[in-house]
């Protein structure tokens, strides 16, 4: 009788051997793998799913056990409450792989927000009469800061509506932004206001009147546009420009505060310099007023002790021009009067050139 057993049992041995080894590949694929968890997850909704957790989850993949974390966050869940939380959903036997914790990654897309502000900017360019994106100033309501999206917002920042008032710069700009999981677009709407600004040159400190700007006077700062106008002066324009009038420290420099330099100073001691064909001669003088390169002045000839006018020519230089004397009828030269040249005609016909007054005194007042 045991032998008998024995056999049946070597019999349905060898019949089970055979049966496995004649089983097809197809069907070897058909065998179910060992659900096992994930030690890093990624999430692009605000949920985690079975499937999310572990691999191999068959139906019950997407079946929602976890909030996710915040959008663009990372969080961690203790294996020992994953297992509780699939066995809840008759999910059993996984495969823990001796993990201790499983982390979770919210995906996604983050939008700066300097960003936000040049998308503003652009939807805001020449509305209105505003001016290009990269002049506009723009002050919101309420600070965007860095917004974050669901990772299926892919979709580009569009303005679908775009409001300005030039009256008090107000601005109301609404995105929309399409989503690739086939959502609903999301809206985005700012609200603030919106100046123009232009490069200005700036006084680091006050300036009196006719006082020449330094390098280290000026800077560049952006003003609106409303507050300098078309007048602006850029700081290559006011360096070594001298003011019209005294300037405060702070104040926008305007083209129209500026002039050149004085190259003759009131009171100052200059050099007279009377030409004429063939004659050249240079006299003291003292300037009874100032003038730039171009300007005429009245000059006190310190010699004569008479007041004349001529043209600045250059630092401390003013140029008389004499007047050619026209041939009186007698054989004798009529002298130049002294309101043009303060010098008689010279006798001789031939060219005189004499460089300093001092070598020709008996010719002079």
């Amino acid at each position: 009788m045991i032998a008998r057993s024995l056999i049946l049992a070597s019999a349905l041995l060898a019949a089970s051997a055979s049966f496995a080894v004649a089983q097809s590949p197809l069907d070897q694929a058909d065998v179910i793998a060992a659900p096992a968890l994930r030690a890093n997850v990624q999430v692009s909704s605000d949920i985690v799913r079975i499937g999310d957790l572990i691999d191999n989850a068959g139906s019950a993949a997407q079946i929602a056990i976890y909030r996710a974390p915040d959008l663009g966050t990372t969080g961690s869940l203790p294996v020992p409450a994953v297992i509780n939380a699939l066995r809840a959903h008759q999910v059993i036997g996984v495969d823990t792989r001796d993990l201790r914790e499983i982390s979770v990654t919210r995906l996604a897309r983050s939008i700066e927000g300097k960003d936000i502000e040049a998308q503003v900017g652009r939807a805001l360019e020449r509305r209105n009469g505003l001016g290009d994106a990269v002049n506009l100033s723009l002050t919101f309501d309420r600070d965007p800061g860095d917004i974050r999206l669901d990772a299926g917002f892919t979709g580009a920042m569009q303005p679908t509506s775009v409001r300005y008032d030039n009256r008090n710069g107000r601005f109301d700009v609404t995105f929309e932004i399409a989503n690739d999981n086939g959502l609903g677009a999301t809206k985005l709407r700012f609200t603030g206001t919106a100046v123009e600004t232009v490069e200005a040159a700036v006084l680091a400190r006050s300036v009196e009147r006719n006082e020449v700007l330094k390098s280290s006077d000026v800077m560049v700062e952006r003003r609106p546009k409303a507050e300098v106008g078309g007048d602006a002066a850029t700081r290559d324009r006011a360096v070594g420009m001298q003011a019209r009038r005294q300037l405060r420290a702070g104040q926008a420099v305007k083209v129209a505060d500026l002039a050149k330099p004085d190259l003759v100073q009131r009171d100052q001691n200059v050099t007279l310099i009377y030409e004429s064909p063939g004659l050249y001669l240079t006299v003291r003088g003292k300037a009874i007023e100032g003038g730039t390169e171009g300007d005429v002045v009245n000059v006190m000839n310190l010699q004569s002790k008479r007041t004349i006018s001529g043209v600045v020519t250059g630092r401390g230089q003013v140029s008389i021009t004499v007047a050619t004397p026209r041939p009186a009828p007698s054989p004798v030269t009529s002298p130049v009067s002294d309101a043009t040249s303060s010098l008689e005609t010279p006798k001789s016909t031939a060219p005189v050139a004499v460089a300093n007054i001092s070598a020709v005194a008996a010719k002079t007042e």
